[in-house]
């Protein structure tokens, strides 16, 4: 195996899809959003509910990592995690943050910022005992979330003796530390590649309960 990375200022793709026009886009964001994201899962790809997360703490030094889309609603965007990790962390201190939905088929890209907000205890609970058993097994034993392990012995470990535990007994509770975040919307950016890198990006901001729309140089 190479240890040289090859020379990347070669590599590049014209993109060619699709346009991006004022007059053919929603006056809603959410719609627009959801438009796009009916398409990307029309056309059957491979979890286009998979966004990036960003979020930053008290200090401002970011974190991003993927995670999965589990409601999308005029309230917010939806998705869980444990509390206590560092998703959870960075949220505590400071509740702002963005989504990214990168659909490359298709050459599009959506970012969705705002505040996060803990949903009810009660949705939580609803969607965790919707998960398969030993997704809520999982859900236990990994804690705390991003915290150093000996090794994936011990994690499997912990997955047999839990699982070998509750058995067939009936409903699992749902873990104190574990629970869904709401991201509510002030802001997007719809993004469709265009030849010769100018590309339609046109934006979405909230202001006075309004939406405001812009076209954004590439």
């Amino acid at each position: 195996m190479s240890d040289v990375i090859k020379d990347l200022s070669e590599l590049r793709l014209s993109y060619e899809q699709g346009e991006l026009h004022e007059a053919q886009i929603s006056s809603d964001p959410h719609l627009q959003f959801l438009n796009w994201f009916n398409h990307a899962l029309d056309a059957n790809l491979h979890e286009p509910y998979t966004m990036s997360l960003a979020t930053a703490n008290a200090q401002g030094r970011p974190h991003v990592r993927t995670v999965l889309l589990r409601g999308a609603t005029e309230a917010g965007y939806d998705f869980y995690t444990n509390y206590d990790s560092q998703k959870g962390l960075d949220l505590a201190e400071n509740p702002f943050a963005e989504l990214l939905f990168y659909w490359p088929s298709l050459e599009r890209q959506v970012r969705i910022s705002g505040k996060v907000l803990k949903i009810s205890e009660q949705e939580s609970t609803d969607y965790y005992h919707k998960r398969p058993r030993d997704s809520q097994i999982a859900a236990h034993i990994s804690t705390p979330q991003s915290g150093a392990i000996s090794g994936r012995e011990e994690l499997q470990q912990r997955f047999q003796q839990l699982q070998q535990r509750v058995g067939d007994q009936g409903e699992l509770a749902k873990p104190e530390f574990w629970g869904g975040y709401r991201l509510e919307a002030d802001y997007y950016e719809f993004w469709q590649g265009r030849p010769n890198r100018l590309h339609d990006r046109l934006s979405y901001e909230k202001q006075n309960d309004l939406w405001t729309i812009q076209r954004l140089m590439p």
